[in-house]
């Protein structure tokens, strides 16, 4: 009932187009960048003893939770629309933050559980997809990227500069509003994008079994060799990264020896050079090279940034990997296009559902890994102190292999290149919305 009545709802602001996923993407990200260092310190303090082993856990269940509910919301959004399930997973993504200072535990266990509904990106792309013809797409989806790169580039060092002058309570507080921002926008000005002919039903359809299951979609994306690919390459690609995203500022803090402010600047830098590669160059990227040679590009610079971040062991060698890391941010939107490509418009929920489902099943087996081999390789990041302040630490001896599971990330990529070698190329053809709403589109030739 709930949702019946989000769905009569006013349609919003203007017509749907890019710019309101733009706003929602940036404002839920912007919110969760600011709680960057008061995260990693409340972290360390409710398990100072094990604190990447409890991060890989909790990571860990939220990956799960999004891997199995993932195809059902997206399956739901092809039947009841895009805004009410947009409204629903920035919500839920959201509802921990409030907790962080008023309870830790209901924070890190409402965290896990969030993962059920940190599927944000699936309906975004599914939205994105309504909006666009594939020739507009790939670009439209480098925009929501860069826009997502954007929004990290200035909240960790507000976070960070607010947290040290004025407290954590204040931080956690205006991310709370920002949050609340977010839910108010997507409540009152994002218009629905899917059409009603468009959808499989009417309200209050039933969704079967084989819809929600995330094994049935698994099994569907064996059944077509392309997605088959296309999906192997986001799990091999994307799971290194997942484990990045774990532990870099710590890696960087810990082993590199870069205080809290050269960490936030480096945070800025690389945010902005990613904005300019997934809008600038992915655009020419696309227009010159095709999806998949953009891929292919992508996963190179991944592939160096992971091997240069393994060896490196100075502070300038970072600086370069990082510049490299903004270069291969061109990857997943170009990746999300070629999938686009690959699905009729009616299930652009589902096969965008399918990729944020093992891109969550990534967030969960990343962290995991990326601690264990740290670990094996006693390189121990749990004991380190909160990151606060501007002074330099003691760094780790130096080792041969500074950051051995980099290494093994880039090697997982240099699999993911191969496997995309054999996505099979596809030349879009022009469509835009009418196309859609004939019973037979245009060949592509």
């Amino acid at each position: 009932l709930l949702l019946m009545g989000l769905g009569k709802l006013q349609q919003g602001v203007g017509r749907p187009s890019v710019y309101h996923a733009v706003v929602v993407i940036f404002l839920e990200f912007f919110a969760w960048g600011l709680l960057t260092t008061p995260m990693l310190t409340v972290l360390h303090e409710t398990f100072p003893q094990h604190t990447f082993l409890m991060n890989g856990l909790i990571q860990g269940v939220k990956g799960l939770l999004s891997f199995m509910s993932a195809p059902l919301i997206g399956a739901l959004s092809d039947v009841w629309g895009r805004r009410t399930f947009l409204l629903v997973t920035v919500f839920f993504t959201c509802a921990p933050i409030p907790l962080m200072r008023l309870s830790p535990w209901w924070y890190f266990a409402m965290i896990s559980m969030s993962g059920a509904f940190s599927v944000t990106f699936s309906v975004i792309f599914a939205y994105v997809a309504d909006v666009t013809d594939e020739r507009e797409r790939s670009t439209a989806y480098g925009l929501v990227s860069a826009t997502f790169a954007a929004s990290l580039v200035t909240s960790p060092a507000i976070g960070a500069y607010l947290s040290a002058w004025y407290g954590d309570n204040l931080v956690v507080l205006v991310a709370t509003l920002i949050a609340l921002a977010d839910i108010c926008f997507i409540l009152l000005a994002v218009p629905e994008s899917l059409p009603d002919k468009m959808r499989l039903n009417n309200w209050g359809a039933p969704i079967s079994w084989e819809q929600a299951d995330p094994f049935t979609s698994l099994k569907k994306v064996g059944q077509d060799p392309t997605v088959l690919l296309i999906c192997i390459t986001v799990f091999l690609s994307y799971l290194p990264e997942a484990g990045q995203y774990s532990s870099f500022f710590l890696y960087l803090r810990q082993v590199i020896n870069f205080s809290s402010t050269t960490i936030a600047v480096f945070i800025g830098v690389v945010g902005i050079l990613s904005i300019v590669a997934q809008t600038l160059f992915l655009t020419l990227l696309m227009r010159t090279l095709g999806n998949k040679n953009t891929v292919l590009l992508g996963l190179g610079f991944q592939i160096l940034q992971l091997a240069w971040y393994g060896f490196g062991s100075e502070p300038w060698m970072i600086w370069a990997a990082g510049a490299v890391a903004a270069m291969s941010s061109i990857t997943f939107p170009a990746v999300s296009a070629l999938v686009s490509q690959s699905a009729d418009p009616d299930k652009q929920g589902v096969v965008q559902g399918m990729i944020t489902g093992i891109r969550g099943l990534c967030n969960g087996l990343g962290p995991a890994l990326y601690g264990f081999i740290f670990f094996l390789f006693n390189v121990e990041l749990n004991s380190m102190d909160p990151i606060q302040g501007d002074f330099s630490i003691d760094p780790l001896p130096r080792a041969l292999i500074p950051g051995p599971p980099f290494l093994l990330g880039s090697c997982t990529v240099v699999v993911a290149f191969l496997v995309a070698l054999f996505i099979p190329e596809k030349r879009s053809c022009p469509s835009s919305p009418s196309h859609l709403d004939e019973e037979s589109p245009p060949p592509c030739k």
